[in-house]
């Protein structure tokens, strides 16, 4: 899994057919673990080991940054590509400036969406505001994984 979880942040905005073969390691590996046939489905078995599908792995882990860069525990580079609403100077008095959403770059092409600058910030604004309040990281990547979970497992 850690082979898997290597740089994922990279295939934010991928298309499902270019993350597919990396699924279909995951789907692999929970065969070998259950001892599963070709034929059996594996979906029962990414949920009694706990495993996000490979697409929400990646947006966890973009989330996982987004909270460092939040909370002041990140590099400065990261600071930098991700800027909050709070502190964009042309909305000091309004209700928005006291959110915890980050700006989205405006972009003129559909792979800058794909960028840590817009993937990262689009991420970070879709998760429930409880969950962004989160101070504490443990507590956050629970919550998030939860979050998660049931967003992958509930659509099947």
């Amino acid at each position: 899994m850690s082979r898997i979880d290597y740089c994922n942040s990279a295939l934010a905005g991928l298309p499902q057919s270019t993350t597919a073969p990396l699924q279909r390691v995951q789907n692999a590996a929970a065969r070998l673990v259950f001892q599963l046939g070709p034929k059996e489905h594996v979906t029962p078995s990414l949920l009694q080991l706990h495993w996000l599908p490979v697409r929400w792995r990646v947006q966890f882990k973009i989330c996982c940054l987004m909270h460092r860069i939040n909370r002041g525990n990140s590099p400065e580079y990261l600071k930098n590509i991700a800027r909050s609403v709070a502190a964009s100077r042309r909305r000091p008095g309004l209700r928005s400036a006291l959110s915890t959403d980050y700006v989205l770059p405006r972009l003129w092409t559909k792979f800058g969406e794909r960028a840590f600058s817009h993937a990262g910030p689009s991420a970070w604004n879709a998760l429930p505001e409880d969950i962004r309040a989160t101070s504490d990281s443990t507590v956050f990547r629970n919550q998030l994984k939860t979050h998660y979970f049931s967003l992958a497992f509930n659509a099947c």
